[in-house]
C-alpha cells in the first residue's frame, strides 16, 4: 500500500494470497488513514469522469483531513527534544526554557502538514497534497454545474499558490459563469482553506521570530510544491482538451527529480510536419523526457518489421546471448551496417535496409532539435531489436543497462537515448521509468507504431521494459553522445556507404571505393 507500483512485492502478495486461499477483499491494510483512503477513492471517481462521486469523496477527505490535523497537533503536546541541542550544556532560565519548549511544540504542529500527506510506510509526502483537494474540486464542481462552489475552490487553491496562472484564469472563467447581478467579489475562498492558510502563515512567522531570539536554526520548508499538480486535460476548464494518449501509470503528485549537471533544455521544434507531441518530462514524472507520436508511418512500420525478420540474429548486440536480460524472452537484433550489408547481398530489399538508416537519422534530428542542443549529436549505438515471448515462462519485469554498460555511469559517453517503436500487436512490453530503487514505477508507456520516447541517459532516468508475455515487440534503440570520440564505428562506415549510394543515385559514378567492398 505504501509502494503500490512495487512489482516484486505485488507478486509476493499474490503468491501469499494464493497459498493462503483467500480473496483480495479479505486482505486489510491495518495502517490505512481514512483521509488518504477517501482521497484515493475520490481520485479514482474523478479519473472515471464520475464527478458527483468525486465531489462527495473529496469533501469527505477534507473533513477527515482537518479532523486528523486536530489529532496530529494534539499529539505534539508532550515532551520535545531538538536533535541539534547539546542538553548536557543546556543552561537556559525558566522563561527561556518554557519558550523553547513551546516553540518545539509549535514546530511539531507545523510539520503536521507533512505528516498528514505521508502514507504509512513512506518517507516522503505527497507534494502539494492539501491544495490538490481544492484543485480537483474546482473542476469537479464545474462539471456538475456548481459554479459558485467551483469559484470558491479555485480561490482557495490560489491562497496556496497566488501566482498560479492557470488557476487565476480559472477564477476569471468561473466568475464569467456567475448569474447576472452576482458580484464575483462576494464569493470568498473556502473558509476551511482560508483559516488553515492564515494559521499556517502566522505559525511560520512566529517560529522564524523565535528562532532568531532563542538561537536555533530554522528554515521554512516549501510545503506546497506545485510539482504535485494534476497532469490531466482538465487543468484549465476553459481551454482545449488534450487528445487522449496511451500513456498509463502517471502518478499524481510525483516530485521531479533533481537537475543534473548537463541539463537538456526542452521544447524545441519537432522539425517534421506529422510528428506530434504527447508528453513532456513533467507529465512523465521526471526530468528531460519526451514522448512523441507519428515519427513513423504505418507503412514504414510494416516495412521495418519485415526487414527485421530478414536481418536479425539471436542476441545480436548483446554478445550473442539469446536472453541477455531475462530468460522469459528471446532477443534478436541488428545494426545499421548489417542491414545495409544484407541489402547489398540481396537478402533483404536495399530500400528497406536504407529505411532503417533514414529513420534513425530522423530520430537523431528530432532529439537534437527538441532538447535544443548547441552541439552536434552523434550516434554511440544504433540497434534494431525484437523481444519475443517464450512459451511456458513466467512473466517478469526486466530493468537492464544498454549494450555498452550502465547509462548512468558514463555521463561523458552517453548524452541521451531514444526508442522508436514499430508495432503493438503483442502483450506486455511496456516501457517504464522507475524511482532509483528500480522497482517503483513512475510512468509506463505502451509502445505502438511510430511512437518515440527520448530521455537523458544519466542516473536521473532509471528505466526498463516489462517482459513480453505474448508475441514479438520490435523497436529501434538509439544511444547518443555529444563527444565525437565515442561515435559508433559501424555508423561511420554506414554513413560512408549511404554517401556512395546517394552519389550513385545522382549519376555520379566516378567512385574510388566499391560500396560492397566498404561493407
Amino acid at each position: 500500500m505504501a509502494n503500490p507500483e512495487h512489482m516484486e512485492m505485488q507478486q509476493n502478495i499474490e503468491n501469499y494470497r494464493t497459498t493462503a486461499g483467500v480473496d483480495s477483499v479479505q486482505l486489510v491494510d491495518r495502517e490505512a488513514k481514512a483521509h488518504l483512503e477517501s482521497y484515493s477513492t475520490a481520485v479514482k471517481h474523478y479519473e472515471a469522469d464520475d464527478f458527483e462521486q468525486a465531489v462527495k469523496h473529496f469533501e469527505k477527505a477534507l473533513r477527515e483531513y482537518f479532523n486528523e490535523d486536530v489529532e496530529c497537533r494534539a499529539l505534539c503536546e508532550g515532551p520535545q527534544r531538538f536533535e541539534e541541542y547539546e542538553y548536557l550544556g543546556y543552561k537556559a532560565g525558566l522563561y527561556e526554557t518554557i519558550a523553547d519548549h513551546y516553540m518545539q511544540v509549535l514546530v511539531c504542529q507545523h510539520e503536521c502538514v507533512r505528516e498528514l500527506a505521508t502514507r504509512p510506510g513512506r518517507l516522503s509526502p505527497f507534494e502539494n497534497f492539501l491544495p490538490l483537494h481544492y484543485d480537483y474540486l474546482q473542476f469537479a464542481y464545474y462539471r456538475v454545474g456548481e459554479y459558485v462552489k467551483a469559484l470558491e475552490c479555485a480561490k482557495a487553491y490560489v491562497l496556496f499558490h497566488a501566482d498560479d496562472a492557470d488557476m487565476l484564469d480559472n477564477v476569471d472563467y468561473y466568475e464569467s459563469l456567475l448569474e447576472d447581478g452576482m458580484d464575483p467579489a462576494s464569493v470568498e475562498p473556502r473558509e476551511d482553506a482560508a483559516m488553515f492558510v492564515k494559521r499556517h502563515e502566522l505559525e511560520a512567522e512566529l517560529i522564524k521570530s523565535a528562532a532568531e531570539g532563542l538561537g536555533f536554526s530554522y528554515t521554512e520548508p516549501n510545503y506546497w510544491i506545485r510539482y504535485g499538480g494534476r497532469q490531466d486535460e482538465n487543468r484549465v476548464p476553459s481551454g482545449v482538451n488534450v487528445e487522449e494518449s496511451e500513456v498509463y501509470g502517471l502518478s499524481v503528485g510525483k516530485k521531479l527529480s533533481s537537475k543534473i549537471d548537463r541539463d537538456l533544455t526542452e521544447g524545441g521544434p519537432l522539425l517534421y510536419e506529422n510528428v506530434t507531441f504527447v508528453y513532456n518530462s513533467e507529465q512523465l514524472n521526471g526530468t528531460q523526457r519526451v514522448l512523441l507520436d507519428n515519427v513513423l508511418s504505418e507503412e514504414q512500420c510494416r516495412e521495418l518489421h519485415s526487414v527485421a525478420r530478414g536481418i536479425m540474429l539471436i542476441g545480436d548486440g548483446y554478445r550473442g546471448k539469446t536472453s541477455p536480460h531475462t530468460p522469459n524472452e528471446k532477443f534478436e537484433g541488428a545494426t545499421v551496417l548489417k542491414a545495409l550489408k544484407f541489402g547489398y547481398e540481396g537478402r533483404v530489399p536495399l530500400k528497406s535496409a536504407r529505411l532503417f538508416y533514414d529513420v534513425s537519422e530522423k530520430a537523431r534530428k528530432i532529439v537534437e532539435s527538441y532538447f535544443m542542443l548547441n552541439s552536434t549529436l552523434y550516434f554511440s549505438y544504433t540497434h534494431l531489436v525484437c523481444r519475443t515471448a517464450l512459451s511456458g515462462e513466467t512473466s517478469r519485469c526486466t530493468l537492464h543497462p544498454s549494450p555498452h554498460g550502465s547509462l548512468s555511469e558514463q555521463l561523458s559517453l552517453h548524452c541521451c537515448s531514444a526508442l522508436l517503436y514499430m508495432n503493438d500487436d503483442f502483450e506486455g512490453g511496456e516501457f517504464i521509468f522507475t524511482e532509483m530503487d528500480a522497482k517503483t514505477v513512475t510512468a509506463s508507456i505502451k509502445p505502438k507504431c511510430g511512437r518515440m520516447i527520448s530521455f537523458s541517459s544519466g542516473g536521473e532516468n532509471p528505466h526498463g521494459v516489462r517482459a513480453v508475455t505474448r508475441g514479438q515487440r520490435c523497436a529501434v534503440a538509439l544511444w547518443f553522445t555529444l563527444d565525437p570520440l565515442y561515435r559508433e564505428l559501424e555508423r561511420i562506415k554506414a554513413d560512408e556507404v549511404i554517401a556512395i549510394l546517394d552519389r550513385e543515385q545522382q549519376g555520379k559514378r566516378e567512385l574510388s571505393v566499391n560500396p560492397k567492398d566498404e561493407l
